[in-house]
């Protein structure tokens, strides 16, 4: 049996910065990328997670950590792309993918 977790994915920034609708950098240590999908188990920290654009292609993640998130009803999973630094084509994937938002921390 599944069950939904929302993912909050930090991806580092890319070497050509991408730019806000008011043309600024945006720098992604700021803002968190967030999906909601179906897992059979709650990852736990220091989990491998592998996290799929619509696009189809293959973002690679690891869990920092779990926590029930009340108000949601489900389990907020903090994830970090496992590699140092993001390729054009997966970033392309991942903004253009409309299940994936970007959000702000606040």
């Amino acid at each position: 049996m599944s069950q939904q977790i929302e993912v909050s994915l930090r991806i580092p920034n890319t070497k050509v910065r991408a730019l806000d609708e008011h043309g600024y950098p945006i720098d992604h240590a700021t803002v968190r990328f967030k999906k909601v999908i179906p897992v059979k188990t709650i990852p736990k920290a220091g989990d491998s997670l592998d996290l799929v654009t619509a696009s189809g292609r293959t973002l690679r993640s690891s869990v920092v950590r779990a926590d029930w998130h009340e108000e949601r009803g489900m389990f907020v999973v903090a994830c970090q792309y496992a590699s140092k630094s993001l390729s054009p084509d997966d970033y392309g994937a991942l903004v253009a993918d409309p299940e994936w938002r970007m959000t702000p921390l606040i």
